[in-house]
């Protein structure tokens, strides 16, 4: 398989590849690569918070100390966050933990519970390549998804549509390919569902319509398993999904007729992993207007700078302030919408972030905030360490990983290593000018390229 292309996928369905990957993967066919991706995904290890402040506490407890286990339980959402942050830093299971992260920005959700956030975040994880029926259906029952949609308030006598909209609107058909009575239908449907203390599901009978309900044309005594069925029946919800995984895996502009190729091959069974085997050999995902095109989510770029020189940042708070900053922090999406992508990640603030972020993280610069962590800018003058204490972001770089990664390579391959879009001249005459610095300074200076920001 061309290294080219191998650079690509890894970019797409990870976060880079190191030199002695690249060289080992390069011997094998498309085929034996992408078998490699998926067998090392082939299993889900579960990513496990720390709940064991919980442990014996009887439903008594919970009442007469709800405000201090609140306060503790976000603390323990914000490790999380950051544990997964961790993961995605050294993945084992490199196609699943991508995939996770594209799944949390279409099944949006956020719970400040750390029960149900962990629950929810290893669902998205332990489906990621499997049945999407299934997995839409465990959704539904999940109790962070039933307290974030108001599902739980969605009773006989009361029902509430949230749910039931955003299940068709942002989670299967997308807008305007259904109606106001289908959310009405389908929002009776889903009444009952509720949770126990600790998170696990429940069916309260008592609270469901069990009237006969008029779905998409079909007539029936439906709960919620039901309608997702109808749903999955609609062509439209194999296209949406097939429509969202091009996006973000190939490219903003949708061209049809691959498109038309995803949704025959997704609709027969809604198998996730075949959806992905069919994209990822596809010769049109090697296609050049495919490579070094797609913004780099916040997230993508801190893991990915991370892929060439390995990094830790000491205070893990501030892992997610930096995340703040660069506009995206884990398990906190903006809205049920999730984050925007492609040119929505840059605005003025946050490229010269972005920019700057390499010197940050590798080259002891600092970066002062405020407390919110609303605000930033740049101090290289170390002298003002003493009067910017609580400012400065200690990071340790492990540059003799990096100098193991890139042996025998010079500054000149460096480019072709670390930048996969195309290169303006005038960035290339720079380059060409400074192919004498430190390999170190060099990497820097490549990374801190606008061409870096793509992938």
């Amino acid at each position: 398989m061309k290294s080219a292309h191998i650079q690509h996928l890894y970019n797409r369905i990870g976060f880079g590849i190191s030199p002695k990957e690249l060289a080992r993967l390069s011997k094998k066919s498309k085929k034996n690569v992408i078998n490699e991706l998926f067998k090392a995904s082939e299993n889900a290890t579960i990513l496990q918070g720390d709940t064991s402040f919980l442990n014996g506490k009887s439903y008594q407890d919970f009442k007469k100390e709800r405000k201090k286990l609140q306060k503790i339980s976000r603390k323990k959402v914000k490790e999380f966050s950051t544990a997964w942050f961790t993961r995605l830093n050294n993945p084992t299971e490199i196609l699943r933990e991508k995939m996770t992260l594209f799944w949390a920005n279409h099944f949006v959700c956020e719970s400040k519970n750390i029960l149900f956030s962990e629950s929810y975040n290893n669902v998205l994880r332990e489906n990621a390549l499997g049945n999407f029926r299934d997995f839409i259906k465990l959704v539904s029952k999940e109790a962070a998804m039933l307290g974030y949609l108001n599902n739980k308030q969605n009773k006989k006598k009361s029902p509430n549509e949230n749910f039931a909209r955003e299940l068709m609107e942002l989670f299967t058909l997308g807008q305007d390919n259904y109606t106001e009575q289908d959310i009405k239908e389908s929002a009776r449907s889903f009444t009952g569902y509720n949770h126990k203390l600790k998170g696990e599901f429940i069916f309260r009978e008592k609270h469901h319509d069990n009237k006969e309900k008029i779905f998409f044309g079909k007539k029936g005594n439906f709960n919620g398993d039901d309608i997702i069925d109808i749903i999955l029946e609609q062509k439209q919800c194999a296209r949406f999904i097939s429509e969202k995984i091009y996006r973000y895996f190939v490219n903003e502009n949708i061209k049809t007729k691959h498109i038309d190729e995803m949704v025959d091959v997704f609709y027969k069974d809604y198998n996730i992993e075949n959806l992905m085997r069919f994209v990822l050999l596809s010769k049109w995902f090697y296609e050049e207007e495919n490579i070094g095109t797609k913004i780099k989510s916040p997230i993508e770029l801190l893991v990915g700078i991370n892929t060439i020189v390995p990094y830790k940042i000491e205070k893990k708070n501030q892992i997610l302030l930096v995340q703040k900053l660069l506009g995206q922090i884990l398990l906190s999406p903006p809205n049920v919408a999730g984050w925007k992508t492609g040119r929505n990640w840059i605005d003025s603030n946050t490229i010269v972030t972005r920019l700057r972020l390499p010197s940050i993280l590798l080259n002891n610069a600092e970066i002062a905030y405020s407390e919110k962590g609303d605000e930033e800018t740049m101090i290289t003058n170390f002298k003002k360490r003493k009067l910017r204490k609580k400012a400065f972001i200690k990071v340790s770089a492990d540059w003799s990983s990096f100098e193991e990664n890139f042996k025998n390579k010079s500054n000149k391959d460096l480019v072709h290593l670390i930048i996969t879009s195309k290169v303006n001249k005038g960035t290339a005459e720079m380059l060409e000018r400074n192919e004498k610095l430190s390999k170190h300074d060099f990497v820097v200076q490549l990374m801190s390229l606008p061409e870096y920001q793509l992938c």
